[in-house]
């Protein structure tokens, strides 16, 4: 069973109490709802919360955030071991506005689904004009239009480092990549935009001063790494360093209006 491994963990932060519940979870985040599976066993839960009421805080500290970025200002919904789809670890679901982890499954694809659920709900702060479902890194893509912000700008950079090379002018090694591994699989996936973002984001909290295998794994030593997947090199200092300018820009400013 994947919960009883050992996963590895090196951070400041550290559990004012030892045990927590999911009901802990959510208070400290402030998540819509949180919803429990019916298979799952007290002992699955238990381990399952602390673990992600860990990783949780560790991409918050990341983020040089807030609970309140975490939850999406409370907006965001969280379900464990409730079905999912099959063969699926962890999924985002835009409709429902909800951030699933299966049962016995799941670690290492948090970073990867939340910033989903963070591209999803910035969709309608960046752009006047997306469709509820879109996510905003397919809107920057398509040419939406921008609502003119100097957050929404660091935003767009960021999906301009993810997307393009570095005159901007043509697209990235890491898009390249993608395209060529979805001709081969004879789909559209990996090149998906809000793909692209959504590993890259992995790679920046991989790559942070904190070391969380529940929260991020797979950007550096997996297959898909090797292909190129995963942003690496140059391209991905120039990402994450993008993201760095990003959340803490947006990190201050919810400071000065946390319900702005």
């Amino acid at each position: 069973m994947v919960l009883n491994r050992k996963f590895y963990r090196r951070s400041p932060q550290q559990r004012p109490q030892q045990n927590v519940t999911f009901n802990d979870v959510r208070k400290r985040f402030d998540f819509r709802s949180i919803a429990i599976g019916r298979w799952v066993t007290e002992a699955e839960k238990a381990r399952a919360a602390g673990l992600f009421y860990d990783a949780l805080v560790d991409l918050m500290t990341i983020l040089q955030g807030q609970e309140l970025l975490v939850s999406l200002r409370g907006t965001l919904a969280f379900q464990y071991g409730t079905g999912g789809r099959p063969g699926i670890s962890a999924h985002y679901e835009p409709g429902s506005r909800t951030f699933a982890l299966a049962k016995n499954a799941g670690p290492g694809a948090i970073a990867h689904e939340w910033f989903h659920a963070l591209d999803h709900y910035l969709s309608d702060k960046a752009f006047s004009d997306t469709p509820n479902n879109m996510f905003a890194s397919e809107a920057w893509l398509r040419d939406a239009t921008p609502v003119p912000h100097p957050i929404n700008d660091s935003l767009f950079a960021c999906f301009r480092a993810v997307m393009l090379d570095e005159s901007g002018e043509n697209p990235s090694e890491m898009f390249r990549v993608s395209k060529v591994a979805d001709e081969a699989n004879g789909c559209v996936y990996y090149a998906e935009p809000a793909e692209m973002c959504a590993r890259a984001f992995e790679a920046f909290v991989q790559d942070s001063y904190i070391s969380n295998n529940f929260l991020v794994a797979g950007t550096k030593a997996t297959d898909e790494a090797r292909l190129g997947l995963y942003p690496c090199g140059e391209h991905r200092e120039r990402i994450n360093a993008a993201f760095k300018h990003y959340f803490l820009l947006l990190g201050r400013a919810l400071q000065r209006n946390p319900r702005g």
